[in-house]
């Protein structure tokens, strides 16, 4: 019990936070672990950063591609490179940037070859069969343009830049 007591204002001092002006690693850190682009090296490295076409230290770009590439000491601007953001004009549109959360849910099926057939093709042979233009085979006397497509045009019309397949 005696003890007790002696260690007790011991633990209380313990507790507390202190300063210490010695380092612990004497002055030696381990700044490789931080990121800081650009940051490093004399006035010299970073002017050979900016004249020199191979830098000792390499500019850190933090992601961003070139647009263009360096021949012969020159910058050439590649214009296939540089971004284009295609924004529609949506002058006169009803909709509104906020959803309400008191808004009926909508649960839509899974669009399916049966609805793609349907929406595509189910018009034109139905208007086939009222006029009597159909051959024996249930094929059209008079094709659309879709109908006269070979399955490898179909799939080239499909994987095209602007078709909605991805």
């Amino acid at each position: 019990m005696n003890n007790c007591i002696k260690l007790a204002p011991m633990a209380l001092r313990c507790q507390q936070r202190t300063i210490s002006t010695s380092s612990v690693l004497e002055g030696k850190r381990n700044f490789r672990k931080f990121n800081v682009y650009n940051k490093r090296g004399t006035r010299v490295v970073k002017e050979a950063q900016k004249t020199l076409a191979n830098p000792p230290v390499a500019i850190h770009k933090r992601g961003v591609r070139d647009t263009g590439i360096t021949v012969d000491g020159q910058y050439v601007e590649i214009p296939e490179k540089i971004p284009d953001i295609i924004v529609p004009d949506l002058t006169g549109c009803k909709l509104k940037p906020y959803v309400s959360y008191k808004a009926p849910e909508v649960v839509q099926s899974e669009f399916t070859s049966l609805d793609l057939f349907n929406a595509v093709y189910s018009q034109k042979i139905i208007e086939d069969f009222k006029a009597g233009t159909l051959q024996a085979d249930g094929s059209a006397k008079e094709p659309s343009a879709n109908e006269q497509l070979t399955p490898a045009e179909a799939l080239q019309r499909a994987r095209r830049t602007g078709s909605d397949i991805f």
